[in-house]
């Protein structure tokens, strides 16, 4: 457990089912299953009667639905959402699904990522009288959706997406039952499509489905439009990128580790990529380590491949929540000793292999190297599964920034230094790739924040400042 700002955040989680007598219910359960993707926000809308009702909360599920909601969240069909900010502020006037009335019909929208031109999307709506209720990208999506239903509604959908740039996996809902799932062009976030019992779902990952014993689909396609309506799903391809730009950091940390994309485990792909660093970079030790829970799957993988015992040096607490009371300053070092707590005479006069999916800020690293020197840990060595943050993501994920990233600053022997350890060691983009078990990886997955490589130009910038392969 990181604290928050030294963890990588993306935007949300998405989950909609058409036609189950019991709809809110299982986007709760749903939504229970994505809780990883956003802690923010929280909410669910059905539609009922030609009409659509909600419930929206900041705080995680458990905490924004009791038994009393759901129990007036009666419908057949329903979209759920949790949510990071990355586009707008944590208020509960940005809370999803955002649910408009246009015309006598109403419409509920859930969304995934970031779109890179909504400042100037929103520009040229105000400018011909549109009026903003929130501050997010979403609702840009909604206006231009509803001046396009001139064109009928799946005309509406196609011409509206060909306006968006960036990021996005969209679920809408509307008043007349259907549950439409929508990807960007490249492929950048995921959703997929299951079926329960005859009724159609979709949901940012296959876990989802798997908690509420739905089957797996398939995995909508770039630039792929899915409609859910009583006669079953029918697909609207608009035109694709020229090649998939799927993020994968994914899989190297936002997904769980039971969900699946691409064919493609992301358990076994995180213990490859342990493997890889053991290959790429061994050392010898008394123990692997992780710190719950980054990085567990990886440190697996090293300890496999490299024969060096695998160990939870460090005991996480699981009751610390959000609205743990915070320590003083008298007590700040207690604020990290609640969370994780290491076990000492396992570790005391070790050499140590400490496996992290990551480094983004490099504020928790220090800390934790800073605790174990003090316990009488002798060697200290990091590796990273994943190769250095260098770069901003402009696609949803709250690295926003290239101040932000250690790595952007600091060379790998400079980086090791600051942080107290022994040796530091990044998993090569080559390793990283290869890890994927996927053929022609490089054709698959943006890289952006490791490469600088940008698939989709924001802001006028598109990819000029691309660095070779790392």
């Amino acid at each position: 457990m990181r604290d928050l700002e030294d963890i990588p955040r993306e935007a949300c989680g998405l989950f909609g089912i058409h036609g189950h007598p019991e709809a809110a219910r299982l986007a709760y359960f749903g939504l229970y299953a994505l809780q990883h993707r956003g802690q923010e926000s929280a909410g669910i809308a059905v539609f009922r009667d030609r009409g659509i009702v909600g419930h929206n909360g900041m705080g995680l599920v458990a905490d924004v639905f009791s038994p009393t909601h759901l129990s007036q969240l009666t419908g057949t069909s329903a979209v759920g959402h949790v949510r990071y900010s990355t586009t707008g502020s944590s208020i509960l006037t940005n809370a999803q699904p955002f649910v408009v009335h246009h015309q006598k019909r109403a419409y509920a929208l859930a969304h995934n990522g970031n779109l890179v031109n909504a400042h100037i999307l929103r520009n040229e709506l105000e400018q011909s009288g549109s009026i903003f209720q929130t501050t997010m990208d979403t609702e840009v999506f909604l206006h231009f959706f509803v001046k396009n239903l001139r064109l009928g509604f799946e005309g509406a959908l196609v011409e509206t997406v060909k306006r968006l740039k960036g990021a996005y996996s969209f679920i809408l809902l509307t008043s007349a039952g259907e549950v439409v799932g929508i990807k960007d062009p490249n492929g950048f976030r995921p959703l997929c499509l299951g079926r329960l019992n005859g009724n159609y779902l979709l949901a940012s990952e296959t876990c989802a489905l798997d908690l509420v014993e739905a089957e797996f689909v398939r995995e909508l396609d770039p630039g792929e439009i899915v409609i859910i309506g009583d006669q079953g799903v029918r697909s609207i391809p608009t035109q694709s990128a020229p090649k998939r730009t799927f993020c994968i950091f994914e899989f190297i940390y936002f997904a769980r580790p039971d969900s699946t994309f691409a064919g493609q485990n992301v358990y076994m792909v995180r213990k490859a990529n342990g493997r890889r660093l053991a290959q790429e970079s061994p050392v010898p030790a008394d123990l692997v380590m992780p710190f719950p829970d980054s990085g567990t799957y990886a440190a697996l993988g090293y300890s496999e491949a490299s024969g060096i015992p695998f160990e939870m040096g460090m005991i996480r607490n699981h009751y610390v929540g959000r609205t743990f009371i915070q320590p003083t300053q008298s007590m700040r070092d207690f604020g990290v000793r609640v969370k994780l707590n290491p076990v000492k005479d396992l570790l005391r006069g070790k050499d140590i292999v400490i496996i992290e999916d990551s480094i983004i800020r490099g504020t928790t690293a220090h800390t934790r190297v800073k605790a174990l020197r003090e316990l009488g840990v002798r060697r200290v060595h990091m590796r990273v599964a994943g190769p250095p943050h260098r770069f901003p993501c402009h696609y949803g994920i709250d690295f926003s920034t290239k101040g932000e990233l250690i790595a952007a600053r600091m060379g790998v022997d400079a980086l090791r230094d600051h942080l107290g350890l022994d040796s530091l060691h990044y998993l090569s983009l080559p390793g990283l790739l290869e890890s994927t078990g996927m053929n022609n990886p490089e054709q698959y997955f943006c890289k952006a924040c490791f490469d600088g490589c940008y698939p989709v130009d924001f802001d006028g910038e598109l990819s000029k400042h691309c660095l070779e392969v790392l």
